[in-house]
């Protein structure tokens, strides 16, 4: 770089414009995708909670370790590392920003889903991705996770979105969203199916709350793969998330496992991996949803 240095004194003397290139320097800068330079800088101003997992279990913006970590290794993921679980999980304490909310929220992952039956006569286990849990029941107030639902092949696997929200009573209100990864003699034209063979690699899962039209929605791989006839709640009017608390942020098990007093046969902690954990404070559009996934599958 002396050569190079010489030359802008000298160029600068004479008051002369000029453009340097030193090779292996830095690199140009790569073209947006979706009109976003990288995944953090969408839907930014509403992200409550994000874990990179890039070989810890730190929640980044609150500085948040897990209080307890149970059979999970670091690996490759989609983004630096991952971590993957062996029937294991990373529990955190509650972390403030997950307390309230708009009545909107998405949680967007990275996910590797294992087959969860071994054989047509063991239980279908599920596969817990996240869940932002109520102390002492088995479903928190947002959970996410994966089952075969009775399948031996792991090649198809249904994502599901379960909400319990706390009504002005103090009673709950729930419901879900969920893939059909096939067409049933039930079904008429309200219905939508999707194979959704993702078992055993990396796939982009996310499950969107959308509280003033009272719906839920799941993606993967950037396509909307959920029911259609199920994704409406209330009639579509208005049915805001509203959290039962404290509530503390799990990955990979559900509030019964992580306390030790499960006592369900198909509620066991996850094996699998897990990579880019999302929480938004708002419910992201297509739009959004496809420039995360395109953004962290390129590595940004």
């Amino acid at each position: 770089m002396k050569t190079n240095k010489l030359l802008i004194g000298m160029l600068a003397a004479t008051g002369l414009a000029f453009v340097v290139s030193c090779g292996g320097d830095s690199d140009s800068s790569l073209p947006p995708i979706g009109g976003y330079d990288k995944a953090d800088d969408v839907a930014a101003t509403a992200l409550r909670a994000y874990w990179p997992l890039n070989g810890n279990g730190k929640e980044s913006i609150s500085g948040t370790n897990p209080s307890s970590t149970v059979a999970a290794t670091f690996v490759a993921g989609v983004k630096g590392q991952g971590v993957s679980f062996n029937l294991g999980y990373m529990a955190y304490p509650a972390i403030e920003a997950l307390n309230s909310t708009s009545g909107s929220a998405t949680i967007s992952c990275w996910a590797i889903l294992n087959n969860t039956r071994p054989a047509p006569d063991q239980p279908s286990n599920i596969s817990p991705i996240f869940s932002l849990t109520r102390t002492g029941e088995v479903w928190g107030n947002l959970n996410l996770f994966g089952e075969t639902h009775g399948l031996v092949s792991s090649d198809s696997i249904q994502v599901k979105g379960i909400y319990r929200i706390k009504q002005a009573d103090g009673t709950e209100t729930g419901g879900d969203a969920v893939n059909m990864i096939k067409q049933e003699p039930w079904m008429d034209a309200t219905h939508t199916w999707n194979a959704n063979k993702i078992g055993g690699q990396w796939a982009h899962i996310v499950y969107v709350f959308d509280g003033p039209t009272g719906t839920n929605r799941i993606y993967v791989n950037g396509v909307k793969i959920s029911n259609s006839a199920w994704e409406v709640r209330n009639n579509g009017a208005a049915l805001n998330l509203n959290h039962f608390l404290p509530t503390r942020p799990v990955i990979g098990a559900l509030e019964t496992v992580v306390n030790g007093s499960n006592t369900d046969a198909w509620n066991k902690a996850l094996k699998g991996s897990v990579d880019e954990v999302r929480v938004y404070d708002k419910a992201l559009t297509q739009a959004e949803i496809g420039a995360l996934y395109e953004l962290e599958k390129a590595g940004r």
